[in-house]
């Protein structure tokens, strides 16, 4: 299966879509490009499949922004595998209890 979305990771906090989209443009036409501000990683979605396979070969692994860049297809959320983080309710195990007494 050939994917045109690629998850980019290991980005530079101060890394831009703009230059995010440069760096790709080289192999080919982007399409869109998606930064998940404060998370270090984003989404580039090249026109064809064939240019993202290229994208990817050549640019994971490589530094970009003082970072190495991990670079691999995007896969849909329903395929990524589930985690502790995903099945708990929100907040910490136990809550969070500072600054109370117990009774």
């Amino acid at each position: 299966m050939s994917f045109s979305k690629l998850y980019v990771g290991n980005l530079n906090y101060k890394t831009t879509e703009e230059t995010l989209k440069e760096l790709f443009a080289q192999f080919g036409e982007v399409t869109s490009v998606n930064i998940l501000q404060g998370r270090g990683f984003g989404f580039v979605e090249m026109a064809t499949p064939e240019a993202a396979q290229d994208a990817k070969g050549k640019l994971n692994g490589t530094e970009f922004d003082g970072r190495k860049l991990i670079v691999n297809d995007a896969r849909p959320q329903a395929e990524r595998p589930r985690t502790d983080r995903d099945r708990r309710p929100g907040g910490p195990v136990g809550g969070d209890r500072r600054g109370f007494s117990k009774f």
